[in-house]
């Protein structure tokens, strides 16, 4: 590993990181690919360590959950449905091509994001609440896919939300929180297997965390069009980073 001398891009990158996921909750997508392509970190390592570090930023997610029992009532079936997932995606890590799975979660992000601009204006309204079932069967999706690209959670969930018209804010808190089950799910089966430096682990994780302190503050007071707007561009860069990673 190369990380000391490359620790000038890549405390501003992991600190970015933290502050998109407290502001809107991708943010992670950046951390596997930095630690690669930058650190040396090689890709099973980074994942695990990924993994773990999204935990620590994603405590700071819970806070809206604590404030809103109707929120966090709302939210548990994602997060019971993406702690069975996780398992299954950490122990496949080596079993399925990465490539693939990049491809598809390029394709979903950057759909969800020319959707989100294209198709819904200041009037729109969202759909009704899914059913506590498809929430589940959503939070396992996440679960599975997040742990076997390493990504946290959320850019999987988020589209998946803004595709099936749920309120933006209620995808934002979901997909913040999403992180939390998915972090020590993996990072269980990844320890138990030996992938896991948790140094690196809590490196990363403390500096997402004041990152996502940093970000949460950001995007207070935005009313739901610009933040749909904003999670809508965030989702197509994130869809383009991808992109330039399965091209490269």
């Amino acid at each position: 590993m190369n990380l000391l001398a490359h620790a000038w891009i890549l405390l501003p990158a992991v600190l970015l990181a933290g502050a998109l996921i407290g502001a809107t909750g991708i943010g992670g997508v950046l951390l596997v690919p930095v630690l690669t392509r930058f650190g040396g970190v090689e890709p099973a390592q980074a994942i695990a360590a990924a993994s773990l570090a999204f935990a620590l930023p994603a405590l700071v997610a819970l806070r809206p959950l604590r404030r809103d029992p109707a929120l966090a009532r709302r939210t548990a079936p994602l997060l019971l449905g993406a702690l069975t997932g996780a398992v299954g995606g950490a122990l496949l890590v080596h079993a399925l091509p990465a490539r693939a799975l990049l491809a598809g979660v390029t394709a979903l992000v950057l759909f969800a994001g020319w959707r989100g601009l294209a198709a819904r204006g200041p009037g729109a309204e969202a759909a009704p609440q899914l059913p506590r079932p498809a929430l589940a069967g959503l939070g396992l999706l996440v679960g599975v896919g997040s742990a076997l690209t390493g990504t946290g959670g959320p850019v999987l969930l988020l589209p998946l939300l803004m595709l099936r018209r749920q309120p933006v804010q209620f995808a934002v808190a979901a997909a913040q929180a999403i992180q939390l089950p998915v972090a020590l799910t993996s990072s269980a089966v990844h320890a138990a297997a030996h992938r896991l430096d948790w140094g690196l682990a809590l490196a990363c994780g403390v500096v997402m965390l004041a990152g996502s302190l940093a970000g949460q503050r950001l995007v207070q007071g935005l009313d739901r069009h610009r933040l749909q707007r904003f999670v809508s561009m965030l989702l197509l860069a994130a869809g383009a980073w991808f992109g330039w990673l399965l091209l490269a």
